[in-house]
């Protein structure tokens, strides 16, 4: 009797836990379910039930609506083939995030490198002043950053935006803890091979630790495709602001087609975590060894 008391008290727990975790998915999902479905609506059936809140008429009251009257894609089409402003956004902030990544990966493999494997002076006071760094919010170096641009005339330039987020200090400290993970004999191994310094990390340190560069690669990506501050702090010229300080301006300016392009700057994040999920666990996971 106690037994089977006992193992309905577990059931009973894990059917709570369960339904728990299903509702709180279920809040977390749902902006993103409603941002699709509302996507299918034309731009006229979203004036319809968002009047109030685009500002077009003050006595409307703003009104909640999940599933569309009518399937359409008049508003991908507007975007895609009518509108071409969305378009060339997205894919300037797409090759400047891709920058940012590849250059954040070339710094973190070579920092990371040297602090794992190579004796630096105050080696540990350093790594502990980029941990520290890592730390603090971006708002902290954004007037220091500022001034280092202007002073090399870097404002209002794609590169007042690439040069920062290539030094920071994330990637580094990541990056560290990876190749610490990795066995001293191996390098050892190479050296006795005759490779040199760079066929030491890309021939060796690169292929086992790819796991942390991917990681690495997607989350600088996913903190440059969501940067507003430093567009809006280091650029003077509106029409060079990337995807995420544009969808601001959809919002005020054709509220009926932000719904689609809210599907549209979510869709490169949902495809590198749906094609890389697995390295991305894996190198979080590598990265915690020591």
């Amino acid at each position: 009797m106690k037994r089977r008391r006992f193992t309905n008290s577990n059931c009973l727990s894990q059917a709570s836990g369960a339904i728990f975790f299903l509702i709180l998915g279920a809040l977390v999902l749902f902006p993103a379910v409603y941002t699709l479905c509302n996507s299918f609506m034309s731009p006229s059936e979203n004036s319809r039930y968002y009047a109030a809140a685009m500002g077009q008429n003050e006595n409307a009251k703003a009104a909640f609506h999940l599933i569309p009257d009518a399937f359409s894609l008049e508003g991908y089409y507007m975007v895609f083939l009518r509108s071409t402003d969305y378009l060339m956004k997205f894919w300037r902030s797409l090759f400047l995030c891709l920058a940012i990544s590849a250059g954040q990966i070339a710094v973190s493999a070579l920092g990371g490198f040297a602090f794992a494997k190579y004796p630096i002076p105050l080696k540990k006071g350093i790594y502990f002043l980029l941990m520290a760094l890592m730390m603090m919010p971006v708002q902290v170096t954004l007037v220091p950053n500022y001034i280092i641009l202007d002073e090399l005339k870097l404002l209002d330039t794609w590169l007042a935006l690439i040069l920062p987020m290539m030094f920071l200090p994330f990637g580094t400290v990541f990056m560290t803890q990876i190749f610490k993970g990795i066995p001293d004999e191996l390098l050892d191994a190479a050296k006795l091979d005759g490779a040199g310094t760079l066929q030491s990390l890309f021939r060796v340190m690169a292929p086992i630790g790819k796991g942390g560069f991917i990681s690495v690669f997607l989350l600088s990506f996913v903190d440059a495709w969501n940067m507003v501050e430093q567009p809006i702090t280091f650029l003077k010229d509106i029409l060079r602001y990337p995807l995420s300080v544009f969808l601001a301006s959809v919002n005020q300016v054709n509220f009926e087609l932000s719904f689609v392009c809210g599907v549209l700057a979510a869709l490169p994040m949902l495809l590198l975590f749906f094609f890389f999920h697995e390295e991305l666990t894996q190198g979080i996971e590598l990265s915690g060894v020591r």
